[in-house]
């Protein structure tokens, strides 16, 4: 009896977790696994939460966990992986980045910015009117000279980037196990895939596939040669923390990551 008091704790747990992602309790006491652990006169209590994961992302995430509970383990990921053309041996995840992003996200209290109503764009920004009034506030703002004295405007492009990570380098043998790779829209499991790209598709000849991904670079030799070419934005002042880690977005014009919230320390 009590191990099956904590089953059916731990489904509604999960139950709960679905109600929270967009799902409805239609939806889920239809599951017939569902049914089988909560018992077909269980009642699903409602809950409402403003946000979460929706749709196929929240069913995924419903199934992925229905089956450990169930007790599947290893079976179970190695039937889902195959069925995503990979293998429990060589991922490292169950569910990728574009699979669901931040389920378990608090709520946010948007009136923080309520009272925004245009996007700033400003040029010669001092450190005193960066600090006064956009570093701790909510407004948005374009700095339209912040790439001021650098080259990278001018230098860093798909050929440069595919050199840095070209097949055999350090950068890009370490980017498959140390760096974040972020393929948002695109068939691209990582770095190798993207510079494996044709060459018709990368600078979207006939009807391409449109494409933009982003990456964090860990590796030092390709960090050495990234700050050759940018530096500390003029309007920043030097007491102000920075991160060690270089991001690198790129793609093609009219494409980009889809509507997120980031999370700053």
């Amino acid at each position: 009896m009590a191990a099956r008091t904590l089953i059916r704790d731990e489904v509604e747990d999960v139950v709960a977790l679905a109600l929270r992602s967009g799902l409805t309790e239609r939806d889920i006491v239809r599951l017939p696994s569902v049914r089988k652990l909560l018992g077909d006169g269980a009642c699903v209590r409602a809950w409402s939460p403003r946000q979460g994961v929706r749709g196929p992302a929240a069913a995924l995430l419903l199934l992925l966990l229905l089956l450990l509970l169930l007790g599947l383990g290893p079976s179970a990921l190695r039937l889902w992986f195959h069925l995503h053309g990979s293998s429990l041996e060589t991922e490292m995840c169950v569910l990728g980045f574009s699979d669901f992003h931040n389920p378990f996200r608090q709520p946010l209290d948007c009136r923080v910015c309520s009272n925004i109503t245009a996007v700033d764009r400003k040029s010669n920004l001092s450190h005193d009117e960066f600090l006064r009034d956009y570093a701790y506030s909510m407004q948005p703002v374009v700095v339209e000279d912040g790439q001021r004295n650098w080259s990278a405007k001018d230098v860093f492009n798909f050929e440069f980037f595919s050199q840095i990570y070209s097949s055999g380098s350090s950068a890009l043998d370490n980017s498959g196990s140390e760096c974040q790779f972020f393929p948002y829209d695109t068939e691209f499991h990582n770095l190798r895939d993207v510079f494996e790209m044709e060459a018709g598709r990368v600078g979207m000849h006939g009807n391409a596939k449109p494409w933009y991904i982003g990456w964090s670079n860990c590796d030092s030799s390709a960090a050495s040669i990234l700050r050759q070419h940018y530096k500390r934005p003029y309007f920043i002042p030097a007491i102000s923390e920075s991160s060690k880690m270089d991001w690198i977005f790129m793609g093609v014009p009219g494409h980009g990551a889809h509507m997120h919230v980031r999370s700053i320390n």
